[in-house]
C-alpha cells in the first residue's frame, strides 16, 4: 500500500438506544449500555449496512472501529459479529464530554440553568459553562481518528467506525471545516439512534479529501412508529 492510499469509504454510525437516551439525560463520558430498544434498533442497523455495503461487495474488505463505551462498542459488534469481522476499539471515539451536565435530563437543566439550556438547545454553546469539551477538541480528536484508521487499509477496503451522535456531528464540522465558518453555532444536526453517514474518498492527488454522500440514514423501520416500540409489531 501507496502512501496516497486510504480505503474508499467511511460510514460512521451512532449507537443504538439507551436508558439514558428514553429518559433525555446527557450521556457524555457515562458508560450506559443499550436498553433492549437499543439492542433491536442496533440488530436493525447492522443487518441493513450488511445488506447495502458488504452482501452487494462481496470482494470488499470490512475494518470496523469503535468507541470503547459499551452503547457503541456493542451497537458495532451486532454488524461486525454478523459478518465475521474483529471490532477494534478506539478511545478517541467516545462521545463529547459534558463535564457537569453529565447524567441531568433536560428538564433538570432547564429549571438549573435556564438561559444556558436554552442557548445548548440552539447550538449556541450553553454549556461550555459547565465544563463542556469544546466542538473543536472533540471534532479534532475524531478526525485524527479517522484519518489514522482510513490509512491503515487500502482502496478495497469500507470503514465503518461506531461512536455517538454529538462527536460525529463534531467530526463531520472538523473534517468539512465547517466550524470554523461558523464558530459560535452547531451547524450539523445530530443523528438518530443507529443511523449512519457515509463518506466516500474523493479520488484526489490528497487522500483525506472526502465527499459526504448521505448523512442521518437508517433502516427502513426508522421511519414506522416501531423504531422506538418494536413491541407494538
Amino acid at each position: 500500500m501507496t502512501a496516497l492510499e486510504t480505503v474508499r469509504s467511511i460510514t460512521l454510525v451512532r449507537h443504538g438506544r439507551t436508558s439514558y437516551n428514553l429518559a433525555g439525560r446527557v450521556q457524555g463520558g457515562i458508560d450506559i449500555p443499550l436498553d433492549d430498544v437499543g439492542v433491536w434498533q442496533a440488530k436493525q442497523t447492522g443487518d441493513a449496512l450488511r445488506k447495502l455495503y458488504v452482501d452487494r461487495d462481496p470482494c470488499a474488505r470490512q475494518l470496523v472501529v469503535a468507541s470503547d463505551l459499551k452503547r457503541a462498542s456493542r451497537t458495532a459488534h451486532m454488524f461486525a459479529d454478523a459478518i465475521g469481522t474483529e471490532v477494534h476499539l478506539d478511545e478517541r471515539l467516545r462521545e463529547r464530554s459534558f463535564g457537569d451536565w453529565e447524567g441531568m435530563s433536560g428538564d433538570e437543566l432547564g429549571a438549573q440553568w435556564p438561559e444556558d439550556f436554552a442557548l445548548w438547545c440552539k447550538g449556541l454553546g450553553g454549556e461550555m459553562r459547565h465544563h463542556a469539551e469544546s466542538h473543536e477538541h472533540a471534532g479534532a480528536r475524531g478526525v485524527e481518528a479517522l484519518r489514522e484508521w482510513s490509512h491503515t487499509a487500502g482502496a478495497d477496503t469500507d470503514l465503518f467506525v461506531f461512536s455517538h451522535g454529538a462527536l460525529i456531528e463534531n467530526t463531520l464540522q472538523a473534517l468539512f471545516g465547517i466550524g470554523s465558518v461558523y464558530p459560535d453555532f452547531v451547524s450539523v444536526t445530530s443523528m438518530r439512534n443507529a443511523h449512519w453517514a457515509r463518506l466516500v474518498n474523493a479520488g484526489l492527488d490528497d487522500p483525506d479529501r472526502w465527499i459526504l454522500v448521505d448523512y442521518n440514514h437508517g433502516p427502513a423501520l426508522a421511519d414506522t412508529e416501531l423504531w422506538e416500540n418494536p413491541t407494538r409489531h
